[in-house]
């Protein structure tokens, strides 16, 4: 059964293409600086009582036209099956599509990381009839990101790096940079990257330091993550509401004053505005700060023409 942390350590591929040039250029790999990616299925069903399924498969075009396959499998522990499995994988890949097929494991601990390197072979003692060699991602080759400019640069690793260091005993700092780089971008954005790691750190400690900047939407339904939790309360007792937890969940104070703003309001152009600026806001005041909603406009006692 496929897990969240195991989905978001391959899907994250697949939805951020961007990660693959500086993922390949830690495992030295050369790869052209712009590609095109294309996620296919992961079927590798030949006869329907053996179903065999890879995690992702992304067809790659670099611009200096070079073309290839990628099979990425994330795994969390040693697994004898998977010498076989991979192997089958790569031929049944490459006769299917008639490309060259490059295989990436993704661990979240050294251990595992190191037994998936392989090579594993399939001979008898002094003739090796087939031999594979994964690319393996690891804490050991996954660069360690605290520092905010760097993670604003590319947010797909800083992204992953948190994810594959979930269990570094110095997360903070790394959770940290991301928040805050977070921060400088749109909302979708943001609330899409947030999200992706809260399932990716699984059930390490630093999935509770996460999740307390998480905010409302959600881009993986029915996985009970907390921005799909206040999401859904918000749908059930309004927006207003809503805002007022999230804000509270960001360790913010929030006033009986500016609660009663805030509960009072029911323009929904508003209420918008504001949940976007809570993302970011130092102080529940920042919230109404330049705020020209005409639904907030005094009223100057004119009439109607």
């Amino acid at each position: 059964m496929v897990t969240s942390s195991h989905e978001a350590a391959h899907r994250i591929f697949q939805e951020r293409p961007e990660l693959l040039v500086p993922v390949f250029r830690v495992l030295g790999v050369p790869l052209s600086s712009k590609v095109a990616v294309e996620a296919l299925t992961g079927d590798a069903t030949e006869i329907r009582p053996v179903e065999r399924r890879v995690d992702s498969v992304l067809r790659v075009e670099s611009s200096d036209g070079t073309r290839f396959l990628l099979a990425i499998e994330a795994q969390r522990r040693r697994d004898p099956e998977k010498a076989a499995s991979w192997a089958y994988y790569l031929a049944f890949l490459q006769a299917k599509h008639k490309l060259p097929v490059l295989l990436l494991v993704v661990c979240r601990d050294r251990a595992t990381a190191k037994w998936a390197t392989g090579p594993f072979r399939t001979g008898i003692e002094g003739w090796t009839a087939l031999s594979t060699h994964p690319l393996v991602l690891g804490p050991d080759n996954i660069p360690v990101i605290t520092d905010v400019a760097e993670a604003s640069r590319n947010l797909a690793l800083a992204t992953f790096s948190a994810m594959t260091h979930g269990e570094h005993r110095d997360i903070t700092p790394i959770l940290d940079a991301l928040a805050r780089a977070l921060g400088q971008v749109e909302v979708e954005t943001a609330l899409y990257f947030r999200e992706l790691l809260e399932l990716g750190l699984g059930d390490t400690p630093a999935r509770e330091t996460w999740r307390n900047m998480m905010s409302v939407a959600t881009y993986f339904p029915g996985r009970g993550t907390i921005i799909e939790e206040t999401y859904l309360k918000g749908k059930g007792e309004g927006r207003a509401e809503a805002l007022v937890d999230v804000l509270e969940m960001r360790g913010l104070t929030v006033t009986d004053e500016a609660r009663e703003r805030i509960t009072g309001t029911t323009d929904a152009e508003t209420l918008t505005a504001w949940l976007a600026k809570a993302l970011t806001a130092t102080t529940v005041d920042d919230l109404f700060t330049d705020d020209a909603s005409p639904a907030e406009a005094p009223d100057n006692g004119g009439t109607e023409a």
